[in-house]
């Protein structure tokens, strides 16, 4: 075995602990931890936000630039399903619309 797999091995190994123990962190006290009041209403926030980091580079960028023009996909897309989501509330048909103006206009126009 050579220094190389070691090295892997050892970044595995050292990467599973610290994801057991930094996951357990919560599980290993007997009793709930109290957290003031402001971190809990702050937590609320989190999922929306990091949902709003992962999704709008994806939405607002091409190949690590800002679109410069409207003729892109995704831009008419997200306009329609935010439109149906406020329309009905549906998680499945706001999908189902965002891919229904998408597909045609990325497959059939290359946008």
């Amino acid at each position: 075995m050579n220094a190389h797999w070691v090295e892997v091995l050892v970044a595995i190994v050292g990467l599973a602990a610290i994801t057991v123990v930094s996951r357990a962190l919560f599980m290993i006290p007997e009793r709930e931890l109290p957290l003031p009041d402001w971190l809990k209403r702050g937590l609320k926030y989190a999922p929306l936000a990091a949902l709003t980091a992962v999704i709008a580079p994806e939405i607002l960028m091409a190949q690590g630039a800002v679109l410069t023009t409207w003729q892109d996909a995704r831009l008419p897309a997200v306009a329609c399903a935010c439109a149906y989501y406020f329309w009905r509330r549906g998680i499945l048909g706001t999908i189902v619309v965002g891919m229904a103006v998408y597909l045609p206009l990325h497959i059939g126009w290359g946008w």
